[in-house]
């Protein structure tokens, strides 16, 4: 089969591997569609330690079933999409609920083989059936749709008011920056500003999701003016942004995590008593929740994501670095190879 390797820093490569061998628990997906995720493009510029070349890369993914270790559990033929976190289930974070804390989990395209590629091997017990309504694209935004509604929900209990009564400010117009911006209109907010760098993705926020944008190099976010800000790029001057930006008594939400060390204003997080969120990707209850509210149009139309065929990956990637696509997405499609 074909699957897109991590060659070496700033190189991906279309080659051929084995179809992965049935094991015991698991089942054998053709995969039908599979993003690019930043994380993915944070291996690609060599940034991501945990990714080492001779990896294949990709964790947001849907497919079909083509092979079952039980049948009972998974049929074959199942439409599925699936967590691509698989944890011990046992620790006291799994037993909650809350795998996404399981200190001894793997990952999907990290720890194991990725998505980017024509078969994928995954436990059956990750797995999420697909309506037949949801289209294979929209569900393979899953992984990324679900990052988005964690971190939502998780400012939202902070909140001192209901979200719809909130200003809020999205830093970073990626697939997260849009999801979440999307999500946080459908929940009722009518105050929602989008900060982005690149103009081709102010122009997609703008026509799909008829969001306030700017451009923080030019125009700045007015300062103290939101009670709700969304870090979804995780810089030190996005967070020096983001910190800036929030209102006394507001909530600083940092989902992106693109470097992991600055220093950022505690004179004006105690003295304004602001909440500073961290948020890491999602439960399997929020993965389920996710394909719900995709299902039912959450995120929009989804328009903006931009598809493409397996064999056009590593150009993909080549065109995502240098900033000269809008889509937030680009969704590959191996049947097309």
């Amino acid at each position: 089969m074909k699957a897109i390797f991590y060659t070496e820093p700033h190189a991906v490569a279309l080659q051929e591997r084995d179809v992965p061998a049935l094991q015991a628990g698991e089942a054998l997906l053709r995969i039908v569609a599979s993003g690019i995720c930043g994380s993915d493009l944070h291996a690609y510029h060599g940034h991501d330690p945990r990714r080492k070349p001779g990896l294949v890369l990709g964790h947001e993914f849907s497919g079909t079933v083509v092979a079952s270790s039980d049948d009972a559990l998974l049929p074959v033929g199942s439409r599925v999409t699936a967590n691509p976190l698989v944890t011990c289930g046992r620790c006291g974070y799994c037993l909650q609920g809350r795998g996404n804390l399981c200190a001894d989990r793997g990952m999907v395209g990290m720890s194991r083989p990725g998505a980017l590629s024509e078969y994928l091997a995954v436990p059956i017990r990750c797995a999420i059936p697909i309506p037949d309504s949801l289209s294979s694209v929209a569900a393979a935004l899953t992984e990324p749709a679900a990052t988005a509604l964690h971190a939502l929900n998780l400012s939202m209990r902070a909140m001192a008011r209901p979200l719809p009564e909130a200003r809020t400010l999205v830093v970073g117009g990626g697939a997260i920056g849009m999801l979440t911006a999307a999500l946080v209109k459908s929940y009722g907010c009518r105050h929602i500003a989008v900060a982005e760098t690149n103009a081709l993705r102010r122009a997609s926020v703008a026509r799909h999701l008829g969001c306030e944008t700017l451009d923080p190099l030019s125009h700045a976010p007015d300062d103290a003016a939101y009670d709700l800000v969304i870090d979804a790029v995780g810089a030190k001057p996005t967070r020096n942004l983001a910190i800036g930006a929030a209102r006394p008594g507001g909530v600083v939400m940092h989902i992106g995590l693109q470097d992991w060390a600055s220093e950022i204003d505690m004179r004006k997080l105690t003295l304004a008593e602001l909440t500073l969120l961290g948020t890491y990707t999602y439960t399997m209850a929020d993965m389920r929740a996710t394909v719900a509210a995709l299902d039912a149009g959450s995120f929009g139309d989804l328009e903006w994501v931009e598809t493409r065929s397996l064999a056009d990956g590593p150009q993909a990637f080549d065109d995502l670095a240098a900033g000269r696509v809008a889509a937030a997405k680009v969704v590959l499609l191996p049947a097309s190879v």
